[in-house]
This record gives C-alpha cells, structure tokens and sequence, in this order.
C-alpha cells in the first residue's frame, strides 16, 4: 500500500541511475539533431527557483509550422504524465524480467497516462534531479523533472513546486527548443498553466503542440483540462473523444466518465466510471477510479455509497488525501458531524488546499460554532496567500468566499476579470450570477445562473442559486422548480445552503390549483 511520502521530493533522492539509465540519458545529453545548441551550465541548484506566473515563458507563435519530430534519445528518455505531463519510456531490453522499481514504476504509470504513486513519483523527482545536476544540457531530463514537479504540487497542494517546474520547462526548452522536437517541454508547460487556471494559456500551448503531431495523444489530457476551464464545451468534447481513440483503457474511460458527467449524462458516467475501476491495475490508477466513484455518488445524494467508495479508495492507496476530503463532506451529509470534523482537520494536514479549509469553515458556520469558523477562514485567507504568491489563480474559490462571508462587491469584481479572461465555465458562471445577486444586482445575475444550469451539469448548488435568484424577482414557478431539483438531486449538498433550499421552497408554498395556466383564467 502506497504511503505519502514524509519528506518532500527534494530530500529523497535515490542513490544514482542505473547503468542501463545512464546510457539512455547520456544519448540523450548528446543530441546532434541540426541546430541544437545546448544550455550552459549555471551551477544553480535546480530544487530552489522562484515562482512565476504561467505565462512568464511566452507562448510559441501561432503561425509556427515547423514539424515537430522526436529528439533521438538513443533510448528514449523516461517522464511523467498526468493530465498532460508528456512521456516517453526506455527500452529495457535483456532488463525486463527485473522487478520494477519505483522509478520504473512511476514511468511505467506515466507510458499508460495513469498516476503514479506519490511514493514512486518522489522517487523519479529524486532520481532526475540528480541526473540533470551533472547533465544540465539533457533537454528530456529537465522536462521529465518539470512536468513531476507539476504533478507533485498539484496532487500535494504545495503550489511552490510550480516555480520549481516551470524553471526546470524553461530549462528544457533553452537547451532544445520545442520546435526542434522538444514537444515534452511544451505539453509540460500546457499543464503548468492548468495547473495554475491559466487555461487560456494552456490551449495555446497544447494546441501548437496538437498542430504539429496531431496522433500524439499525450497533448489531449492538457487540451481537455483547459477547454474544461473555458467552458468550451464542444472543443472539450472532440478533445475527449480524440483521446479514446488514440488512447484506450483505462485513462481514456476516466476522461470519457467525467465528460459524460459534465454533460449530466449520469447514468453513462457511472457506467464508465465502473469500468474503470475493474480495469485499473495499480493501486494509485485503482484508488482514482474509486474517488470518482465516490465524487458521482456524492453528486447523486447518495452520501452512505460515498463514504464506501472513498474509503475503498484510502485502503487502496493511504496516500489518496483526496479521497479523505470527499469521505468528510459525505459524514457531514450523515449527520456524522465529529467524524466529518475530525476528517476535514485531518486532510488539511496532508493536503491543505483552499477549497477544503472552505467547507470546514462552512461546516463549523453551520454546526453554531462562529468562532472556530472565523478561525478557519482565516486560514483560508493565507492558503490563498499562499496560492497567489506561487502564481495560482484561485479567483473563483476566492469569490465563492467573498459572495457568502465577505464583500460580494470584491466577489463580482473577481469574477467579471474571469470572464474577460475568457474562463466561462459553468462553475465561473454560476460564481458570477451568485456574486452578482449578493450584490444587489439579481436581474444580470440571472443570465448567468440560468447559463451555469443550462450546461446540463446535475449540480445541486447552481439549481439552488438560480432558484433563490428566481424567487427574488418574483419568478415563483421557475424558483420552485429549481429549489426542489437542488433537493432531489443531492438533499443534502452544503450544511449551509441545503436548509436555507428547504426553508425557501416553504416560503413559496404549493403552486396554485391546476397550474399557472388556471390562474391566469
């Protein structure tokens, strides 16, 4: 069972490549494609860079057509993917019946588009940031170490690995630039800028890099990360169906699954979810099939089935922290509230991510216990600090913030940026309408309520904002249309907002005798 490392990446560094590693990797300092000039060597400790914003490397122009063509390694050099991150693997040869390692391993996850366990990732983070110290003109180390430092940040919720990658992207592309057949670098600088909810940003690199090797399917996780976080749903879609077809098995079920949940397509999305879980192999590819299940679960209002899919995904991996924050928001839908207490306070520990210290402050509200939810909030406020100062763009969780316990004046500010900055998903639209109406301003927030809604996403919260909305300027039959599908669709979707569902639908009372139509008459 995997375990969550107790130190981070940097100090555990593996003892020394393999022999069979250092041949790969030395054919592949030794590149002699034509025009490649190698990156001199500064000396600078790769694990100590400062924090940037996404868009610090500028974006490759869009009118660029050269051919992208691989760099020839030798054997190819070994990296990490997730949602992007692009690999490739080296040839073992006489070395296969050998017992995979944790570098092997991690590799072996990334060649699938699987997650690694964050033990092994650690391992290859060590085992790379060793190898590029004495090897600093190996463009695929530096963007092997780039992309698994994104891949460490985000699932450790340290946002500080993301100045740490993009220097090591940029390192990458100095000693090959990505047009000379570093397309590694450039995928890796795709899922930074996802990483930190730069999407624009994001499709414009995965999108140069889709132009010149349209059949590489690495690009695809990126490209449907960032058309998600735009809202542009049918580029999303195409994105996702790319990936099917270039990449079967279990990845390519996992972003199929959360397509047809984006669609609100349930049925078809736990159907899909299901056959990932049966077919995923590892622990850590196990454990994210089991999450999702218990995320569909928790969005149906099927809190028990939750708990039982998330803990299924802990005993399958202890180190899926996420996992323990969807357990918690599913006890307090139980009324199991010190165990959700006690889950929420855990997880922060592991994997202190914004949107967690959120819904504990929100549960603490919710339970009378103001004081220790001001407390939380305010640590809410250094995580975003924290967030901010790494260059990660959480505008929205921010405003979600503002609208319900802060300035929804701050809150609509906030979110007209996102909009202009073409970020227009059902999430940033439903923020918006809900900021909006806090604000006083219920008549244009409707139009964007009404927008997060028709996305088809089953989302409890957006069919409870445009219900209130509706009730507000007097809409009855729409707003209690609304208010009960928040409650049928998850009845007990915030410790918050559930009751204040409730206590609104009564307020409006029964509709009139034989409909709208009979008063009318």
């Amino acid at each position: 069972m995997d375990v969550m490392p107790q130190q981070d990446p940097e100090s555990r560094r593996t003892p020394g490549p393999s022999p069979h590693d250092r041949r790969a990797r030395s054919a592949a300092a030794h590149d002699t494609t034509p025009g490649h000039e190698p990156a001199a060597t500064t000396g600078e400790d790769p694990s100590v860079l400062p924090a940037e914003g996404a868009t610090a490397v500028p974006p490759p122009p869009p009118t660029l057509r050269t051919t992208l063509r691989r760099a020839a390694f030798g054997a190819v050099a070994a990296g990490v993917l997730l949602a992007g991150a692009l690999v490739a693997v080296p040839d073992r040869g006489r070395d296969e019946a050998k017992e995979p390692g944790p570098v092997e391993r991690a590799e072996a996850a990334a060649t699938a588009g699987s997650p690694a366990s964050l033990s092994d990732l650690t391992a290859l983070i060590g085992d790379r940031q060793q190898w590029v110290e004495s090897h600093p003109q190996d463009a695929p180390s530096w963007a092997t170490l780039g992309s698994a430092y994104v891949e460490w940040g985000r699932r450790s919720a340290d946002a500080a690995y993301y100045g740490r990658a993009e220097e090591a992207l940029k390192r990458s592309l100095a000693a090959q630039p990505g047009e000379r057949g570093n397309g590694e670098a450039w995928v890796g600088i795709a899922a930074l800028a996802n990483a930190r909810q730069d999407f624009l940003a994001a499709k414009r690199w995965g999108e140069t890099v889709r132009k010149q090797e349209p059949r590489t399917w690495r690009v695809y996780p990126v490209l449907i990360d960032a058309y998600t976080g735009l809202g542009d749903r049918k580029a999303a879609t195409e994105a996702t169906e790319k990936f099917g077809e270039l990449r079967k098995g279990v990845p390519a079920l996992a972003r199929t699954a959360d397509l047809y949940r984006d669609q609100g397509w349930r049925e078809d999305a736990l159907a899909t979810a299901r056959e990932a879980a049966d077919r995923a192999t590892t622990p850590a590819e196990k454990a994210e099939a089991l999450h999702r299940l218990g995320e569909l679960a928790w969005e149906r209002g099927e809190p028990e089935e939750a708990v039982a899919q998330f803990d299924a995904a802990l005993r399958t991996d202890s180190g899926h922290h996420a996992s323990l924050a969807g357990k918690a928001r599913a006890l307090a839908a139980l009324d199991r509230t010190d165990e959700a207490l006690a889950a929420y306070q855990s997880v922060l520990t592991k994997l202190p991510r914004p949107l967690y210290a959120l819904e504990l402050g929100e549960l603490y509200a919710s339970l009378g216990l103001d004081g220790d939810a001001r407390t939380q909030y305010a640590e809410l406020e250094k995580l975003l600090a924290q967030s901010r100062a790494a260059g990660v763009d959480e505008s929205v969780l921010r405003a979600r913030y503002e609208s319900e316990h802060g300035d929804p004046a701050v809150a609509v500010e906030l979110l007209r940026a996102q909009w202009k900055k073409q970020h227009r998903s059902a999430a940033v639209a439903d923020a918006l309408g809900w900021a909006l109406h806090r604000a006083g301003q219920s008549e244009e927030g409707l139009k964007y309520a009404r927008q997060a809604v028709d996305t088809g996403v089953r989302n409890a919260s957006y069919a409870y904002h445009l219900g209130v909305i509706e009730r507000q300027l007097g809409e009855h039959g729409a707003a209690r249309r609304h208010l009960e599908e928040a409650l049928r669709t998850n009845p007990a979707f915030s410790p918050l907002d559930a009751p204040k569902a409730r206590e609104a639908l009564e307020a409006l009372g029964e509709p009139p005798p034989g409909g709208p139509g009979a008063t009318a008459r």
